[in-house]
């Protein structure tokens, strides 16, 4: 093997040696150039480098979420304003809507009570729709076939007669008038009795109804029905014939409701619902309110009580299907439950009578109407209504100094 080596050797061949050495040296340059090209990259920087692209990420993300907050908060502020910009015309259409059906509902009513049945308006009976007076308030005082002497009482002290009475209607716009209906016995004794206080007196709404007490509620509602075709007023009063008026208290009281579209005014109570048979006030229909011993909702005691011109008209209207209850003062407060009316409970309207309402005129604040709780009116009212008159009058000459 030696003399090989020898020949291979020195036959002009690498030796091993050098073999060896480039061998060595080709790996250093190889590790050199790899190093240079293909740097191990730094973990910290590039842990950071990976953060500061996600924290950009988040940054843009939030922008946009914050940018779909802002336009569905203004889209959301858009929609509400636009909802409450429609309930506003809702609401006024509504009012608009409910004026011309009174109004229609009250020259359907003039239209029954002054054409006879008749289908259609004549010019004439438009013309004088529109030309009609318009007036502060009328006032009914309901009475029967029985009460002339309370009737001449009232004429004698707190109601104007003959040409002031007509005065009264033509400068304060105030109407007031008996309302009666007729006997069972149409045209008999009774109506020819009344017909002929009618031709002295000239102070009478008559009505197309029987008289009778348990027919109150019914008469209540044609009155109103009757008055407001008949008289185009701001407020329609029913009074009893045994209670006491201060007409220039009643007038300065309701000046200060006279911008309300619907009031319903007198002094609110809410008395015992009595079931037992044969008491006064009986209410047959008494376990529609609960159980025993509950009370009636609130409403306006029944010797006097106001309501506004859109309440007549809408009484009118609906008569038909009102529900009448055996006290007419309960039927008037059911009627109005439910509906967007302003109860106003005015203790001037239910002063007692002397000494009461005599200290609050002596102090300057004469009451609108007086009577007896107990009586449910003046005590014996025709032998009193002179004195309570003299007593707590606010004078006579009040109503024409009062400006409504």
């Amino acid at each position: 093997m030696a003399p090989m080596l020898g020949r291979y050797k020195g036959g002009g061949g690498v030796s091993t040696r050098w073999l060896t050495v480039f061998c060595i040296a080709s790996f250093c340059l190889g590790v050199l150039v790899v190093n240079r090209f293909w740097a191990i990259p730094d973990t910290d920087k590039t842990d950071g480098a990976t953060l500061s692209t996600e924290n950009h990420r988040i940054k843009e993300l939030r922008t946009i979420v914050d940018c779909e907050k802002k336009e569905n908060s203004v889209q959301a502020v858009d929609i509400l304003s636009q909802v409450s910009q429609t309930h506003d015309v809702i609401m006024t259409l509504d009012k608009a809507i409910s004026s011309l059906e009174m109004k229609l509902a009250s020259a359907r009513a003039a239209n029954g009570e002054n054409t006879e049945g008749s289908p259609m308006f004549s010019k004439h009976k438009t013309e004088q729709l529109k030309d009609q007076k318009k007036y502060f308030f009328v006032m009914g005082i309901m009475t029967g076939f029985s009460s002339r002497k309370r009737r001449d009482s009232i004429r004698e002290t707190w109601m104007p007669q003959g040409d002031e009475l007509k005065k009264l209607e033509e400068e304060k716009g105030v109407i007031i008038r008996f309302v009666i209906g007729h006997s069972a016995t149409p045209g008999g004794i009774l109506d020819r009795t009344v017909g002929a206080e009618e031709e002295q007196h000239r102070d009478f709404l008559r009505l197309n109804h029987v008289e009778g007490y348990h027919e109150l509620s019914s008469k209540t509602v044609l009155y109103f029905a009757t008055a407001v075709a008949k008289w185009d007023a701001d407020f329609y009063i029913k009074v009893d014939d045994d209670v006491h008026i201060n007409l220039g208290m009643v007038g300065s009281t309701l000046t200060r409701h006279r911008s309300k579209p619907r009031v319903y005014m007198g002094c609110m109570k809410s008395g015992p619902v009595l079931a037992q048979k044969g008491v006064k006030y009986h209410e047959p229909e008494y376990w529609k309110f609960g159980e025993e011993g509950n009370k009636y909702f609130r409403h306006a005691t029944g010797q006097i009580y106001v309501i506004s011109k859109n309440l007549a008209t809408y009484i009118s209207v609906n008569s038909h299907i009102l529900h009448r209850y055996a006290n007419e003062d309960v039927s008037l407060g059911s009627w109005f439950i439910g509906l967007d009316v302003e109860h106003v409970d005015d203790r001037s309207l239910c002063c007692g009578t002397p000494p009461d309402c005599e200290w609050k005129a002596q102090a300057g604040n004469p009451c609108a109407a007086s009577f007896d709780w107990s009586c449910s009116g003046i005590c014996k009212s025709v032998e009193r209504m002179e004195e309570v008159h003299q007593r707590c009058g606010e004078g006579d000459g009040a109503i024409w100094h009062t400006s409504f």
